[in-house]
């Protein structure tokens, strides 16, 4: 479905990918991690062009997008949801969720269930700094679901959300490893989202590898118990 070959990109004469191979296949849910500065996101906007490779080509179902913009590129079926969600003053839930599905009629609401918020309580609500950042990054998981991507890309969902927010916020990637008609890439240090993965991409120091689930989750418990014993 979506193939990376050779990515390059450089900033201020510093390598952020290194010659980056990846094929994303469909209907599967990877994570991406790895450490902070490794390259996760800018891979990430990559893919979706907000940015533009130095070298390398993206491939979507066979045909180079290398240089398509956002706009093509999610009308072609690639959805990005933001580490910092973004508000809209003035703008009512209601409004930007049918914004999200082309202006259809949001009939029962049932993509706010599935983010497990009540639709009764938040329809009528702004999108502003009266939202916690928990129901700002559900609500964005909404507008993403709504347009239903062929590749949903989500980075970092869990930054800057409260234990509660984090817990909810889980049991919706569960229910979408299961349902989702699509392909799901989360970037992620988080164990219990990386225990949900079908496949775990390690990114580190601008390159990227596939790994196995269980070393992963094993060297993400390990590293808490280093830092636990090294805080006594």
């Amino acid at each position: 479905m979506l193939e990376l070959k050779n990515i390059t990109l450089e900033k201020e004469g510093k390598k952020i990918l290194n010659k980056i191979n990846l094929r994303l296949e469909e209907n599967k849910f990877y994570v991406m991690t790895g450490p902070n500065g490794g390259g996760k996101s800018s891979l990430a906007k990559v893919i979706m062009g907000i940015e533009t490779p130095t070298e390398g080509q993206v491939y979507w179902n066979k045909e180079e997008i290398s240089q398509k913009s956002v706009d093509v590129r999610s009308r072609m079926g690639i959805g990005f949801s933001f580490q910092q969600p973004v508000k809209f003053r003035g703008i009512k839930i209601k409004r930007l969720l049918e914004l999200a599905s082309e202006n259809k009629k949001i009939r029962g609401c049932g993509v706010l269930r599935q983010v497990g918020l009540c639709p009764r309580e938040y329809l009528e609500r702004e999108v502003d700094a009266s939202l916690s950042g928990g129901e700002l990054k559900r609500i964005e998981i909404a507008t993403v679901l709504l347009q239903k991507p062929k590749l949903a890309i989500f980075d970092e969902p869990e930054a800057g959300i409260d234990l509660w927010s984090f817990k909810n916020l889980i049991e919706v990637f569960r229910d979408l490893q299961k349902n989702y008609a699509g392909t799901i890439l989360v970037i992620s240090h988080q164990e219990k989202i990386i225990e949900i993965a079908d496949e775990i991409l390690l990114v580190k120091s601008g390159k990227i590898k596939k790994i196995e689930k269980n070393k992963i989750v094993n060297l993400v418990i390990n590293r808490k118990l280093n830092c636990r014993e090294g805080c006594k």
